[in-house]
C-alpha cells in the first residue's frame, strides 16, 4: 500500500522534471556505490567527438558530485525550479520545455569547450532558476529568512552565496548567460517591432511529448509549490 502511494506521488511529478531529477539521482547513486566513476561521466570534447563517447553529453548534466550538502542543495533547486517552470509557464507545453533543455544544454556544451568545465549540471540549474525568475518578476523571495528581494535578483543572490562559500563564480555566470540568451530569444525578441520567434519546437518533438493528455498539468498554487527555504513564496500583505 505504501509503495503504491509513493509510486503515485512520483508519477504525479511532471514528465521533464521527473525524468531529469531521476537521472541525476541514479547517476549519483551509481557513483556512490562504485558502479560508475566520475571519470566515465565528465565532459571531454576529445572523448566525445573523436572517440564517440556520446553519453558524456548527458552525464555531464546529471552528476552533481557525491552525496553531501552541495548535492542536496543542488537537487532541491533543480527539482523546485524545474517543476515550477513545467507547472507554470510551460504548462501543457512539454515539447517547448524539452527544447529549452536541448538549447540550454547545447550552448553550455559549446561554452564548456572554451572554459574547460567538466560537469555542467550546476550551470544548467542556474539557467533554470534564471528563466523562472525572469518570468515571475513580482514574486518576493526569502533567502533563509535573512534577505528579501524580487525574483529576478535570485540568480545573483545565489552567485554571491556561492562566492561566499569559496566557489568560482564562472559556473553561475555561465548559467545566467545561457538563461538570458534563452529568455531574450523566447520572451523578449518576439515582442519587439519586427520580432519573431527564433526557437521553434520541431513538430516531431511536439508529436512525441504534447499529444499525451497525461502530460497536461493542472496549475499548482504558489504556496503548494515544491521545495524549501521559503523561495518562491508570494509576499505577505505586510510586504505589499
Amino acid at each position: 500500500m505504501a509503495a503504491n502511494l509513493y509510486l503515485q506521488e512520483y508519477l504525479q511529478i511532471p514528465l521533464i522534471t521527473r525524468s531529469y531529477t531521476t537521472a541525476c539521482l541514479l547517476t549519483t547513486l551509481a557513483v556512490q556505490l562504485d558502479f560508475l566513476s566520475p571519470f566515465q561521466l565528465y565532459y571531454n570534447p576529445q572523448l566525445v567527438f573523436r572517440h564517440f563517447q556520446l553519453w558524456r553529453l548527458i552525464t555531464t548534466f546529471t552528476f552533481f558530485g557525491t552525496i553531501g550538502f552541495n548535492f542536496i542543495f543542488s537537487m532541491i533547486f533543480t527539482y523546485r525550479y524545474c517543476r515550477m517552470l513545467e507547472e507554470g509557464s510551460f504548462r501543457g507545453r512539454v515539447a517547448d520545455m524539452a527544447l529549452m533543455f536541448i538549447f540550454g544544454g547545447a550552448i553550455l556544451i559549446l561554452m564548456g569547450i572554451f572554459i574547460s568545465l567538466v560537469f555542467l549540471g550546476q550551470a544548467f540549474t542556474i539557467m533554470l532558476v534564471y528563466v523562472w525568475s525572469r518570468r515571475n518578476p513580482f514574486i518576493r523571495m526569502n533567502f533563509f529568512g535573512i534577505v528579501s528581494f524580487q525574483a529576478p535578483y535570485l540568480p545573483w543572490v545565489l552567485l554571491a552565496f556561492s562566492v561566499l562559500l569559496g566557489n568560482s563564480p564562472t559556473v553561475d555566470f555561465m548559467g545566467i548567460a545561457v538563461g538570458h540568451i534563452y529568455y531574450f530569444l523566447e520572451d523578449v525578441f518576439p515582442q519587439q517591432v519586427g520580432g519573431f520567434r527564433l526557437l521553434k519546437t520541431p513538430r516531431l518533438l511536439t508529436m512525441l511529448l504534447d499529444r499525451d493528455p497525461d502530460n497536461v498539468i493542472d496549475p499548482v498554487d504558489e504556496a503548494d509549490r515544491p521545495g524549501g527555504f521559503g523561495f518562491g513564496e508570494a509576499p505577505d500583505d505586510n510586504d505589499q
